[in-house]
Order: structure tokens, then C-alpha cells, then sequence
């Protein structure tokens, strides 16, 4: 018999017979009228848990992690404003009933089994996923099973303090005064995502930040079939400096929401973080496949079952004078029979089709806003400085990009710059000088998490920012990648367009740094880009281009709501030479602050029959080797890609309009990388004296070997002359 039936029957036995669990005395500020809220919301919660697997044995319905344990989370609702955003773990449906009671015009009984459903009228993800959320709640969808929300809960809760001393955004859509929420199960709290975040949250609040952050760490004792070591979530918890800890009684509706209005009381007005530990329990196993008696023995289960926290409500409002238990019963099984109604209808509706639907909201819609502000000359000179007088010279690429990030802060009053080392130091060379001491606040010093790094952007980015975070160097992605691409990639999928997070991540990275860093500071592979659905990648080679294209990036992210990736080539930063010492020819003058090259825009150098198809360091590399092979009488053009992700194909189909040989110089390695995209796309189109030239599938050494896996000057001249003589 399947646990959700057993408990069932247990409620409407030991209620009509008076069998209501032992436990403390109902205490504390929860009203009457909150008390039967909560108590609807649970039975709501729980008649959609049974509901979920009735359907998928019926093969109506797709999803069957419940909620039954944690119905507490409806108090917790109620100890929390509507428009304070939750972030919720999988298991809060009561809260989100809840919640919906306090605002009006919601139906979370159709809304929740439209997402069971998978119907393409489910209100938040269009029937791709089961997950909570609604946009008229402030619940952005979550679809973390690791705690992998906790880093933009940070972010989102830093954004409101800085809005408060730094301007509010135009689209910022927390009030200053808001708290965010962001819970997780005892289980996630193991995981990297909730340590960082932790650690995160108590950094910002040791060094004076206001960062008004609520966790609620839902602590059932188990993670699938894995038990939490007794006392375990306690010490964890308990060891971190800035963080305050709150605990209450999951079984205890009354416990539990005044615990929840005391943290929620002291995150609003300390503007510091919290987290309230919330004991409960897990019923009916992990999900609808699984059985817990394969791993708990019949006595833990049964244990568990008899303190099932409706039960544990009859009781309490009994006690308090708010609800006898014959009424109690009446309201369980008439929620019941009201879920069962709304389920044979919702089964009915039309679900997603074609890829086409699918795929339909993983570009989130644009924006209407403010265009950026136009500074007037007098304006930028007081901001650059003695800079200002050096505008018209060329300069390397490093250089361009700080003036570009100058401007746009300059224009645009919603970017902010953050990363490790981004403020006083400037980063690690030397891109962001000056902007903390032009930009103040909007200029943030992280700690040291690329985890948190990504997350303050995300969650920033939800609340009217335009950050531009900084990764250090391209390997150090690799710590943080799921942040992109498991939550900032997903929100507006997930959402059918209605949420997203604009931001544009600087990384520094790629080869060719002559005997400096080995493989943690010359990563040469964009594998771990290329695969995330919506992610742009941009790279510019040189300065100009640099500046012109990261305008065009921030302009993506303030306008089209896009997550943009801009990879800076670290050995071009400082470049300045061409074929000879000291020529200055790979240098460039600054481009007036309204110019840019827009998205699928390529370069294109030369009009020659042999077609050099590169980006970043190629392009240099390409421009040094297009003289010796002109030498030969061999005349080249150069083909700079520019946009990476999604690869520029129809601009490129154009640039090699005449041409009948291509080579394809790339820097990153032979597998996973550009090459095999533009490769592929000429096989299919018939375009068959193509070859490639890229980086050996290694890493890369330190010292004098530093560019031995990379391409080269004379390879790209080598390869260049066997492709013009091959028939």
C-alpha cells in the first residue's frame, strides 16, 4: 500500500477518534484567523501531494516530490510581506498556498496542478517543468535540488541595500525595506552552493554590508536515504560568525511562526543575515518511486507517520479554541474533493507540442526603459581625468576596455563592476583601476568564491542591476559554472520568459601569456559555454573591438534581458606591436562612446581567395601570418568572428562570399571548441576545402613550453599554403 495512502488513512482515523499526537501548548502571537490560513494551506498542500501520484499512475501527471512534513512552511509564509522574494525548496508548496491567500486573485490549486500536468497554461513555466514559483507572489521559479540558490539569495539581499545608497534601477522590484527569503533541506546544506552562501552572507554582514537575508533550512533528518548525523545541522549552522540562527518546532504551527516573525523581525530591521532551522519531518519517502521501507526500517517510517504535522495542527487549534476536530476533518476532506474536481479538468488541457514550444522561452522578452544617459563632454572629462587628454591616441586593448567600463558606469547608473580584487587594486591587470574611486558603491570587492561572485550577479540582476561580474581567470569558472548555467541560464525558461537576470561576466582568459601562470591562467577551452542554451559568448581582439562589442553586450543584458559571457584574451591586454617591434600597429584609438558592433556583426580584413576564419588571439596571430603568406603571392582575408555563441553563421556565410578556401584558426582545443561548430556548418553547406588549425587537446605547460600546444605564426603560414595548393 503506498505511504501516502497509509498516512491518509491514519488522519481521518486517529482525527475522528480523538488520537491527536502529544506536544507543548499552542503559544504565542498567531492569530486565529492565521491559524485556520495555515491550516488550509497544509491540507491543500497535501491533498495536491496524493493527487500528484494518482495522476501519474494515471499517466496524467509528471511530478511527485511532495510536500507532506513540511507544512509548516505556511506559517512561515505568514511571517513574511508577499513582496519579500521567496526562493523556495521543493517541498514548500503550503507555503506558496499560503502566500497566495495574502494576495488577491491567485488560484494556487489550479496553477500547482497545471504544473503537474505539464499543461502549457501552468501560469509559470508554460508546462516545462514542474516547479513553484508565480510572478504575482515574488516567487521566482527554483528548480535546485543542491541549495544551488542560496549564492543569488545573497545577491538579490545585497541589492537592496545598495539601491537604498546607490540609486534605486528602473526595473528594481524589491522594496527597500524587503526581506529575501531562500530555503533549502538539511540535506543541501552538505553542498558547496549552501556553504558558500553562508560563508558569503556572514563575510558581508562581519565587514558592515546590509544584507537582509533570510535561510530556512527545512531539516527532516534525511537526504533521500541518507541520514543527517544527529546534531550535525545544528553545529553547521551554529559555526558561522555574522549569521544569526533562529530555531523552531516544524510540528508546532504556533512555535514556528513565532520563531519565523522573530527572524523575519530582526533580518528587516538589523538589515543582517539569518537563518531559522526548522525541525519537521518527511513523509511518504523521497518521491513517488520511492519506497523509504527499502532503506528505513517499518518502526523509523511509522515513527515519522504518527507525528504528521496535520495531526499535529487538529490538536493545537483544539487546544487554542480556533477549530474543534470534527471541523478540522470537514475542511481536510473537502479540500480533497475540491483538488480531485480541479485535477479531471486540468488533465484536459493542451500541453507543449514541438521543440518550437519548448524552446520558445529560452530567450527571455526585451524591456522598455530609459535609454542610457548621453554625458556631456564636460561630464566625462571630470570622470576620466587625466585620461581624458589621452583619448585620441592609440592604446592597447586593456586600456579601452577600463574607458568602456568608464562610460557605460558613466551612462548607465544600474551597472555595477564585482568580483575579487575589482576596487581599490583594480583587478588583477589592471582593467577595473580608477572605477571604485569614480563609482563608489557600485564598484564591489568580493571575497574569494566565484560560487558567490556569480550569485551576488544573479541576484542582483533580479532586482533592476546590470552587473558585470569579473572571473578572474577563465579556469576559475569551472568552481561556479552550474551558476550559469543551472540557474541564471534557466530562470527564463523555466519561468515562460517572466523572470529573468541580464548581466554580462567578464572572464580574462586564453593562452599565449609568454611564460606566465601555466594552465590556471591560460585555460584555452570554451567547451563549458557552448552547450547552455541562451548564453551568448563574445570575444574581442582588439581594443576597439573590445570596447565597441561590450557595449554592445551591456546593451543585450539592459535591453533583451540577456546572459552574456565576454571573453577578454589576457596576452592581448597589453599588446601593442603588429610584424615588427615597436610598429604600435595592434593598437587602437578609443571609439566614440556611441559606437558599437552589433550581435552576429563580424571583422573582415582582406579580399583574398584563402579565407582565415579565427577570433581573440587568432586574429593577431592571423594578421602576423597573412605578410609571410603574401610573401608567397597567396593572398589571404581575415575572417574575426567576434560573437562565439551562437556561432555568427549568416555574417560569416557573407564574409566568405568569393572565397573558396577556408582555414579555421583556433586557439581553444580540438575538441568541444569553435572550430568544430564553423567546420560542421561548411560541411553542411557544401563548403568542402575547409581545414582547421587549433590548440592540442592538453593543457598548458609554464616556461618556455607555454605556447607549444597552441597554434602558431608559421603553423597558421604552414596550413594557409597546404589548403591554397590542395586540389
Amino acid at each position: 500500500m503506498d505511504r501516502a495512502d497509509i498516512v491518509h488513512d491514519n488522519f481521518l482515523r486517529r482525527v475522528a477518534a480523538g488520537e491527536l499526537p502529544a506536544g507543548r501548548a499552542p503559544a504565542g502571537p498567531m492569530t486565529a484567523v492565521q491559524a485556520r490560513a495555515v491550516y488550509r494551506a497544509a491540507c491543500v498542500s497535501r491533498a495536491l501531494d496524493r493527487q500528484a501520484r494518482q495522476m501519474q499512475r494515471a499517466g496524467t501527471g509528471f511530478y511527485t516530490i511532495g510536500s507532506s512534513g513540511h507544512e509548516a512552511m505556511a506559517a512561515v509564509a505568514l511571517a513574511l510581506r508577499p513582496d519579500d522574494m521567496a526562493l523556495l525548496h521543493y517541498r514548500d508548496a503550503a507555503f506558496q498556498i499560503a502566500r497566495a491567500g495574502q494576495v488577491e486573485g491567485q488560484d494556487p490549486v489550479r496553477d500547482m496542478l497545471l504544473s503537474f500536468a505539464a499543461s502549457v497554461e501552468d501560469p509559470i513555466s508554460g508546462g516545462r517543468h514542474k516547479v513553484l514559483g508565480s510572478k504575482a507572489l515574488m516567487i521566482p521559479p527554483q528548480t535546485s535540488t543542491i541549495a544551488s540558490h542560496l549564492p543569488k539569495a545573497v545577491g538579490a539581499a545585497y541589492s537592496i541595500g545598495l539601491a537604498r545608497g546607490a540609486g534605486r534601477p528602473e526595473h528594481a522590484v524589491l522594496a527597500a525595506d524587503s526581506v529575501v527569503m531562500a530555503s533549502f533541506g538539511d540535506a543541501s546544506l552538505n553542498h558547496s552552493t549552501a556553504q558558500g552562501a553562508l560563508n558569503a552572507a556572514g563575510w558581508a554582514s562581519w565587514s558592515g554590508a546590509a544584507l537582509p537575508v533570510l535561510f530556512v533550512c527545512e531539516d527532516n533528518g534525511i537526504g533521500i536515504s541518507t541520514r543527517s548525523p544527529k546534531g550535525w545541522v545544528t553545529a553547521v549552522l551554529g559555526s558561522r560568525p555574522g549569521v544569526r540562527v533562529f530555531s523552531c518546532d516544524g510540528l508546532d504551527m504556533y512555535d514556528t511562526y513565532r520563531r519565523a516573525v522573530e527572524a523575519t523581525g530582526f533580518v528587516r530591521r538589523a538589515r543582517k543575515p539569518a537563518v531559522l532551522h526548522l525541525s519537521c519531518v518527511r513523509l511518504y519517502g523521497h518521491a513517488g518511486a520511492d519506497q523509504p521501507t527499502t532503506y528505513l526500517s517499518r518502526t523509523e517510517v511509522e515513527a515519522d507517520e504518527a507525528q504528521d504535522p496535520l495531526l499535529h495542527m487538529v490538536r493545537l487549534m483544539g487546544q487554542a479554541a480556533v477549530m474543534a476536530a470534527p471541523e478540522a476533518l470537514a475542511i481536510y476532506q473537502a479540500v480533497a474533493e475540491e483538488v480531485a474536481v480541479h485535477a479531471a479538468a486540468v488533465v484536459l488541457r493542451p500541453r507543449l507540442g514541438s521543440a518550437a514550444d519548448v524552446m520558445a522561452a529560452i530567450v527571455p522578452p526585451g524591456r522598455v526603459g530609459v535609454p542610457p544617459n548621453a554625458p556631456s563632454s564636460e561630464a566625462r572629462a571630470a570622470c576620466f581625468g587625466s585620461d581624458f587628454r589621452t583619448m585620441d591616441d592609440p592604446q592597447p586593448m586593456g586600456r579601452l576596455i577600463t574607458w568602456a567600463l568608464t562610460d557605460l558606469m558613466l551612462a548607465c547608473r544600474d551597472v555595477v563592476v564585482m568580483g575579487q580584487d575589482v576596487g581599490v587594486k583594480g583587478g588583477v591587470y589592471g582593467i577595473t583601476q580608477k572605477l571604485a574611486a569614480r563609482f563608489g558603491a557600485r564598484v564591489i570587492d568580493t571575497l574569494l568564491d566565484e560560487q558567490s561572485i556569480l550569485g551576488l550577479a544573479i541576484g542582483m540582476a533580479q532586482n533592476g542591476f546590470v552587473p558585470l561580474p569579473e572571473i578572474q581567470f577563465l579556469a576559475y569558472l569551472h568552481n561556479a559554472e552550474d551558476q550559469l548555467r543551472g540557474e541564471a541560464a534557466t530562470l527564463p525558461f523555466f519561468s515562460n520568459g517572466q523572470f529573468s537576470n541580464p548581466m554580462v561576466l567578464r572572464i580574462a582568459g586564453l593562452g599565449y601569456q609568454k611564460g606566465f601562470g601555466g594552465h590556471f591562467h591560460n585555460d584555452n577551452s570554451l567547451a563549458v559555454l557552448r552547450d547552455i542554451p541562451g548564453l551568448i559568448v563574445c570575444c574581442p581582439s582588439t581594443g576597439a573591438e573590445a570596447a565597441m562589442l561590450l557595449r554592445e553586450c551591456v546593451r543585450l543584458a539592459r535591453e533583451e534581458c540577456r546572459v552574456v559571457v565576454f571573453v577578454e584574451p589576457i596576452a592581448l591586454y597589453p599588446t601593442r606591436d603588429l610584424a615588427d617591434p615597436g610598429d604600435g600597429l595592434w593598437m587602437t584609438r578609443y571609439p566614440p562612446p556611441e559606437a558599437r558592433l552589433g550581435i552576429g556583426e563580424v571583422g573582415v580584413n582582406g579580399e583574398g581567395d584563402l579565407a582565415i576564419v579565427t577570433y581573440g588571439n587568432g586574429h593577431h596571430l592571423a594578421s602576423q601570418a597573412a605578410i609571410r603568406i603574401a610573401e608567397q603571392g597567396v593572398a589571404t582575408r581575415i575572417i574575426d568572428l567576434r560573437w562565439l555563441v551562437p556561432l555568427p553563421l549568416a555574417s560569416l556565410g557573407t564574409a566568405l562570399d568569393g572565397a573558396t578556401r577556408m582555414l579555421v584558426v583556433d586557439e581553444c582545443r580540438r575538441s568541444g571548441n569553435v572550430s568544430e561548430g564553423v567546420m560542421t556548418w561548411a560541411l553542411e553547406n557544401g563548403f568542402h576545402r575547409a581545414a582547421r588549425l587549433t590548440a592540442q587537446d592538453s593543457f598548458i605547460a609554464t616556461g618556455p613550453a607555454y605556447a607549444a600546444t597552441l597554434p602558431s605564426v608559421q603553423g597558421i603560414v604552414d596550413a594557409a599554403l597546404a589548403l591554397h595548393a590542395a586540389r
